[in-house]
C-alpha cells in the first residue's frame, strides 16, 4: 500500500525571495505570507498549498536547456490562453529561452527573474 502523502510545499532557492514572491504572486493572484522577509518569502494557496521562496548566497540560476547548472526541477501552471499568459509573464518579469520543446500552441517555457524553468500549459 503507498504512503498517503499530501504535498504541501514546494520550495525555490533564490537571491531575493521578496522579489520571487512578488512575481509569483503576480501571475497566481496567491496570498503572500505574513511572516515572508529578505530571507525567506512564501505565498499560499487556499487549499494549504504553500510555495516558499529561501535566500541563498552564491545563488546560481539554472542553466535551461544546458545542464551546466541543472534545473532539478521545473513548475507548469495551466492557462486558458498561452498568448494572453505568456505576454503577461513577460510584462511582470519573466524570460523565454529561444529552446522552446513543445508545441508552440501546447505549452510553452519561460523562466522566473531568478532563472527557474517553468511552464505554462494550455488547460
Amino acid at each position: 500500500m503507498p504512503l498517503q502523502m499530501k504535498l504541501s510545499a514546494i520550495t525555490l532557492d533564490c537571491p531575493d525571495p521578496l522579489a520571487l514572491a512578488a512575481f509569483y504572486q503576480q501571475a497566481t493572484g496567491l496570498e503572500p505570507h505574513p511572516k515572508s522577509d529578505a530571507d525567506f518569502a512564501g505565498l499560499s494557496r487556499e487549499d494549504g498549498l504553500f510555495i516558499g521562496f529561501q535566500r541563498v548566497d552564491g545563488y546560481r540560476a539554472p542553466c535551461w536547456p544546458d545542464q551546466t547548472v541543472p534545473q532539478q526541477l521545473h513548475l507548469c501552471f495551466d492557462v486558458v490562453d498561452l498568448d494572453e499568459a505568456e505576454a503577461r509573464l513577460l510584462e511582470l518579469g519573466a524570460g523565454k529561452p529561444g529552446h522552446q520543446p513543445h508545441e508552440a500552441t501546447r505549452a510553452r517555457v519561460l523562466t522566473d527573474p531568478a532563472g527557474h524553468p517553468f511552464c505554462i500549459c494550455r488547460s
